[in-house]
């Protein structure tokens, strides 16, 4: 092992709604190739009545398993509970979002979509209806069906329940906006990264670490190996 690869941090992949830390499986093979530690989560709230904080505590509990330095990386809904959990885990020293929710503290997803917060949050929001074009629009068709096959639906509190506590005020962030992503606009990608300190964009669709993973696995690992800020 060269010393590059000791001093590098562990990459920590967190996924978004009605997905599974499967949906990492193509990046994760890429990045491994090139000598990167990789950790990734199931968060509770897909296919389970779980909220943020519930899924903060998997990634929180996670990021304390790992010896040395974090960065971790938030896809879409996974930036709720990262925001949410890193704030506490002395480790990270980067967050990247992922055509992410990089919300301040008092918002939850809904709002930011300007919906209204349900009285009863029970039960769960179904996996959306034609998932292929609103996910991987730009993935090979096969991988694309394959993906959505493996979809649950995702429980409604963890789209309803506020944050409490934003770890980017304190922990550098790189926000990457995904130019032709139809699944979170990025009109209000790009609003979310000006909470971010330094900003990125890829001509993708909503899920580059499908589409693209050789092409998001070289960004990341740029980000992950820069000085934060």
């Amino acid at each position: 092992m060269s010393a590059d690869e000791i001093s590098r941090p562990t990459l920590l992949l967190v996924h978004g709604a009605w997905h599974g830390s499967w949906c990492w499986e193509p990046l994760t093979a890429v990045l491994h190739a090139d000598g990167w530690e990789v950790r990734t989560v199931d968060l509770p709230s897909a296919g389970r009545e779980a909220g943020v904080q519930d899924d903060a505590r998997v990634v929180l509990q996670e990021v304390a398993r790992i010896d040395g330095p974090v960065v971790v990386v938030a896809h879409s809904y996974g930036g709720v509970p990262v925001t949410q959990a890193v704030a506490e885990a002395p480790n990270v020293v980067h967050i990247v979002y992922l055509a992410a929710y990089q919300l301040e503290v008092g918002e939850n997803l809904l709002g930011r979509h300007g919906a209204p917060t349900p009285s009863n949050p029970d039960g769960f929001q179904a996996v959306p209806d034609q998932p292929v074009p609103l996910f991987y629009a730009d993935a090979p068709t096969a991988d694309a069906e394959a993906a959505a096959a493996r979809l649950v639906p995702q429980s409604t509190r963890s789209f309803s329940e506020t944050v409490t506590a934003a770890a980017w005020h304190t922990i550098p962030s790189t926000y990457v906006v995904c130019e032709q992503d139809q699944a979170l606009p990025p009109q209000l990608q790009e609003e979310l990264a000006t909470r971010a300190g330094t900003v990125h964009r890829m001509a993708s669709s909503h899920s580059p670490f499908l589409s693209m993973p050789g092409r998001f696995a070289a960004l990341l690992t740029k980000i992950a190996s820069e000085p934060a800020r």
